[in-house]
């Protein structure tokens, strides 16, 4: 004979006891339960990819409209690959004033110097503010977080004036120097919360072993931060990637152009504009975004909840 589990026979007894009902009602319930949550479970997967696709639309419609002729993309805006015009992307890589190749080697010079410029001067501000002690510390931090609330619109004029009588307009040193200072207040931010939730035992110990601030930054804190360097990373590089404004102000050689600005150059005011060609060099424009966050969006989540920033 086998013997049975006792707390699977008394499973519903117990709950009977506890509950007040039948046995019997318990057990349907029970054989009900089980059965409403892969349904349940199955209908909110349903929703949240409904969800996803209607999100993702205008970007399937756009990858589908990049390899479609120009005069039947508005005529029949569907999603269904029924033409496959590779042209499209063999014309557009030609079609400005310089291959596209030169407008995706500016941005990514553009995208490097800042990512390098973020990491340096924000890790080293951060630590100042999470672990030194020097006077009005409490009042620098505070007006470094009222910088935030500052919209680039208030200060791109003084910028803009700075930067011209310094012979630096039409320059990539306008969008990459500021970075060199410290002046990405969020990065600053998320880097001190994540430094005040490592422990100071740590650079005790270190100090106690004849450690200075440079070598407890650079040996200590820093290769702990590689979450929080991962995030500011990724942001810095999608953020500066997609920049339109600051690009426009300071760049106005197409030689010089970056990628929002050369999909810009292919709206003509004066003669029709080619979006086939234009949807081609979107979806290019797109592709190192998306591989910078489909490598990048486990340290992208672990920054941010080590952080505390919610």
């Amino acid at each position: 004979m086998t013997k049975t589990d006792p707390a699977v026979d008394l499973a519903p007894l117990t709950e009977s006891v506890v509950t007040g009902l039948p046995p019997e009602q318990v057990r349907d319930d029970r054989r009900k339960n089980a059965f409403r949550k892969p349904v349940s479970s199955l209908i909110r997967h349903a929703i949240l990819i409904a969800a996803a696709l209607l999100m993702l639309y205008p970007v399937i419609w756009m990858v589908v409209s990049s390899v479609r002729p120009n005069d039947v993309i508005f005529r029949e805006p569907g999603i269904i690959f029924d033409s496959f015009e590779i042209s499209n992307y063999v014309d557009g890589w030609n079609a400005l004033s310089y291959p596209f190749n030169t407008y995706l080697l500016n941005s990514a010079l553009v995208v490097l110097g800042s990512i390098v410029g973020n990491l340096v001067s924000c890790s080293m501000a951060a630590y100042a503010f999470a672990r030194l002690d020097f006077t009005g510390k409490r009042f620098w931090f505070a007006i470094m977080l009222l910088s935030i609330m500052l919209p680039i619109h208030v200060i791109i004029v003084p910028q803009y004036v700075l930067f011209s009588q310094l012979g630096w307009v039409n320059t990539f040193l306008p969008l990459i120097v500021p970075k060199l200072l410290a002046t990405d207040a969020f990065f600053i931010f998320l880097m001190v919360q994540f430094i005040r939730g490592i422990p100071r035992e740590l650079d005790e110990a270190a100090r106690i072993d004849g450690a200075g601030h440079p070598r407890i930054f650079l040996q200590i804190i820093l290769p702990l931060m590689v979450p929080a360097l991962a995030t500011v990373t990724i942001f810095t590089f999608i953020w500066t990637w997609n920049d339109f404004f600051s690009q426009l102000i300071y760049l106005t050689k197409p030689a010089l152009y970056t990628v929002p600005l050369a999909l810009n150059a292919f709206q003509d005011a004066q003669s029709a504009t080619d979006f086939g060609e234009m949807f081609a060099m979107s979806v290019v424009s797109l592709i190192p975004i998306f591989l910078i966050f489909l490598f990048g969006q486990r340290f992208l989540i672990k920054g941010i909840a080590t952080t505390g920033i919610k």
